[in-house]
């Protein structure tokens, strides 16, 4: 089991510079998108004059390893109350991810809120997947280390896969294990850049259940923006949706909601259809 904070923790070896450790406890498909994001976030806070990320985008270039990886921070544009950073990371010569980062600092503004959330049962009202599990099932169901790191309630539930098309609809109540809030806000940050990114393949595939399974869809790129922050909020609502799939891309798009109907982050990103082996 792995703590965010922890595992996205990076040390400044020099002008730009720094260095982190990719931990294996948040393998699926190798180091999960969203985690290995948020490093590169947390190295832009820690570049940063200012308190709140406002935005994240980035491009996936390679999978990288479960070691150290470098991290390169570049102003971009600066100003009084906002900050444009590019975050590169490799591990040896092999580019990892290249990201840009929007930080600002207190600052004056209109104001409005509209949202509204999905109207779905809360997370106190819904059961837990290892009280929906049996002993049977919790022993045989397949899994990778990362999910050990979420607390999950979902909307709709079967132990099995349905075999007939579902609406390309994910949502849940997912919660961070050992620790689910944090007071820093890039490491808050960072619980929706992972949540956010967890949505795309999820939905996606609801639309191709009953179907042999031929491919995987592994993300390109990930854009969120950080809308309202609740850190006091453990459990976030996942609320993901994936409209389109044509031409080997499939596009899918997410927001997270607090407990109290908070919109805390929105995003959106492509994926690209890969064939899995036959057998």
């Amino acid at each position: 089991m792995g703590n965010l904070a922890d595992d996205t923790a990076v040390t400044h070896v020099g002008e730009g510079a720094y260095t982190a450790r990719l931990c294996p406890d948040w393998e699926i498909w190798g180091p999960m998108g969203g985690y290995v994001a948020s490093v590169a976030l947390r190295a832009a806070g820690a570049a940063s004059p200012f308190g709140r990320p406002a935005s994240f985008a980035c491009h996936y270039l390679g999978v990288a390893q479960f070691d150290e990886v470098q991290l390169t921070v570049r102003t971009l544009r600066s100003a009084r109350t906002a900050l444009s950073q590019r975050v590169e990371m490799h591990q040896g010569e092999r580019p990892i991810l290249e990201a840009t980062v929007w930080s600002v600092g207190d600052v004056d503004g209109l104001a409005h809120d509209v949202s509204e959330p999905p109207d779905v049962p809360g997370p106190h009202e819904l059961p837990s997947i290892g009280e929906l599990l049996t002993d049977e099932e919790r022993a045989n169901r397949p899994t990778f280390p990362f999910w050990d790191n979420i607390d999950g309630k979902p909307i709709g539930w079967w132990a099995e896969p349905p075999t007939e098309p579902l609406p390309p609809v994910y949502r849940g109540w997912l919660r961070f294990v050992p620790a689910a809030t944090f007071e820093d806000p890039w490491v808050d940050a960072c619980r929706s850049l992972v949540l956010v990114d967890l949505q795309s393949w999820p939905s996606a595939s609801r639309q191709h259940f009953g179907a042999p399974m031929t491919y995987i869809a592994p993300s390109l790129d990930l854009y969120v923006a950080f809308t309202d922050p609740q850190p006091g909020s453990d459990w976030l609502l996942a609320d993901g949706y994936a409209p389109v799939a044509r031409d080997g891309l499939m596009t899918w798009n997410g927001r997270l909601w607090s407990v109290d109907g908070h919109l805390v982050a929105t995003g959106e990103g492509q994926m690209l259809c890969r064939r899995l082996p036959a057998g």
